[in-house]
């Protein structure tokens, strides 16, 4: 079952970071125009000039979504045939800085030179280094991976290129409020949401397909070949000439309008906010909801892919199946924002939530169904990529939901710094559990190879490498327990408890508070 674009990556939808008062100020509806019958249009025309702007935020997240959509879905798995469940976990913590985000933001929001602009002082460094650190993996990382890879390294590696990725967020999350007119600032969170969704698309989907050798030689060669159309070196290489070529624009051709504010909070002043709002009450019970909400479905989103490949379902096949399912990721998060509008907007997110348990259950069937000759059938195909879609499906909902919830809670006078809050602590919510589930995975997985030449001698079978050497030593791989089933199961049970006992009664809760009771007192 193929990722989609990750649950706690698609919080950066929602507008973030906005630090400073200038920023925090209520869009004026009068200052969106009306339609002829008088309703509010949330998305006016766009004057060439924010077209612009637009289209160069598209661009922006675009590049943030490259280095996403490696960390987050092809090089997992690339490493797949040459690392344990383990290992994967250990590479996983490259994923945090973007669930940490909150730590520096502040920091970012309020240091910059007034020369440069506020926004730039951030971007053109960052897309220097991200470029940089692209062009010397371009030549480096296939020779990395070509053996058995050093998994600290590329860990760390992908580490800053993840931190460079989230900082650049911020930068740009709070350009966008200034790039763009007051009454086309509605367009920003569609810049945000089509930009990273196809800058994950291309690194995650179009990559996996195109590094396939299978698939150059099936769709696009009429002699078959051992090399694929695109190495991982060559695509790096041709990113970093991208965020040069974006960086070289942004320093020459492109200004930045002086808006800076006498009154804006400094960083000692918004940690202060952030601390003010974690201690109330009644948020630390949705912090706490928000870390745990996920544990019943993250096997099921960390490992069910990776599981697949391992049974045989082919990396370009994954590829398609994120590719089915990315139109319906869109379809779907238009109807889940109508179906969150309302007084009770988490009530979506609690029949997704059931959804979700239900998929992962049906995730193991489909890895239990796998079929043993790896003659995968359309029927079998359809069925891999129907509960990809409704999957995704139930992650959107509760994404647009929970999101739907925060907006609705926000202090409007820290708006900024309560939704970044809040988003942190979702994100948190789906990658912490990651690291952990494929360790485990691993822990309760016995196998061992088993060579009739010399019974007594059972060395492991695990990993896809100790079953290769198995199998050319002229041995078999005995699975006595796959680990993915025994975590997948705890997983879901103590995502169920947790829902029925702690979750549901806390949302009913929380649910029916008044607004005023979000609000930081004076």
């Amino acid at each position: 079952m193929s990722e989609s674009v990750p649950t706690d990556l698609q919080s950066r939808v929602k507008d973030e970071h906005l630090a400073d008062k200038e920023e925090q100020k209520e869009i004026d509806l009068k200052e969106f125009p009306a339609t002829a019958s008088g309703v509010i249009d949330a998305y006016p025309g766009l004057n060439s000039q924010d077209l612009q702007n637009v289209f160069l935020l598209v661009i922006l997240y675009l590049l943030q979504g490259i280095p996403v959509g490696l960390a987050f879905g092809s090089i997992p798995f690339l490493l797949k045939s040459k690392l344990s469940y383990s290992q994967l976990g250990i590479f996983s913590l490259a994923t945090y800085p973007y669930s940490l985000k909150l730590l520096w933001s502040p920091i970012v929001d309020a240091t910059y030179s007034k020369r440069v602009g506020r926004r730039k002082s951030w971007i053109i460094p960052i897309q220097l280094l991200t470029g940089s650190l692209f062009f010397w993996l371009g030549n480096h990382i296939d020779q990395i991976l070509e053996e058995k890879p050093d998994i600290y390294t590329l860990t760390l590696l992908f580490f800053i290129l993840i931190f460079l990725s989230a900082t650049q967020d911020i930068a740009v999350d709070g350009w966008a409020l200034t790039l763009l007119s007051k009454n086309c600032l509605s367009y920003a969170s569609s810049a945000q949401t089509i930009g990273l969704n196809t800058g994950y698309f291309l690194s995650f989907t179009v990559f996996l397909a195109f590094n396939s050798v299978e698939f150059s030689n099936k769709y696009f060669r009429s002699e078959p070949h051992d090399q694929s159309l695109l190495t991982l070196g060559s695509y790096l290489s041709f990113w970093s000439v991208i965020y040069f070529a974006v960086t070289l624009w942004l320093i020459f051709v492109k200004k930045e309008d002086s808006s800076y504010s006498d009154d804006e909070m400094d960083i000692s002043t918004v940690y202060k906010t952030i601390w003010n709002i974690c201690k109330m009450p009644h948020l630390r019970k949705f912090i706490v909801v928000l870390l745990v909400a996920k544990i019943g479905f993250i096997a099921n989103e960390a490992v069910t892919g990776l599981k697949l490949l391992e049974k045989g379902f082919s990396k370009e096949d994954l590829a398609l199946a994120v590719l089915i399912d990315f139109p319906f990721q869109i379809l779907f998060g238009y109807y889940a924002a109508k179906w969150s509008n309302g007084s009770e907007p988490l009530k979506p997110w609690i029949y997704a939530f059931y959804g979700r348990l239900f998929f992962a259950v049906v995730g193991m069937l489909v890895v239990l169904t796998f079929p043993t000759d790896n003659e995968i059938s359309l029927g079998f195909f359809f069925f891999v990529i129907l509960s990809t879609v409704m999957s995704s499906f139930m992650s959107t909902v509760q994404f647009v939901s929970i999101s739907a919830f925060m907006a609705l809670i926000a202090d409007p006078m820290i708006g900024g710094t309560y939704m970044t809050l809040l988003a942190t602590f979702s994100n948190l919510g789906g990658t912490w559990p990651r690291f952990f589930v494929l360790e485990a995975v691993d822990y309760f997985t016995e196998a061992v190879c088993y060579n009739e030449s010399n019974p007594e001698d059972l060395v492991n079978c695990i990993t896809d490498e100790e079953k290769a050497n198995c199998k050319s030593n002229g041995g078999t791989c005995i699975v006595n327990q796959d680990g993915y089933f025994f975590v997948s199961n705890v997983c879901v049970s103590v995502g169920f408890f947790l829902l029925v006992v702690f979750i549901l009664p806390q949302i009913k809760h929380l649910q029916s508070l008044p607004p005023k009771a979000w609000k930081l007192k004076k």
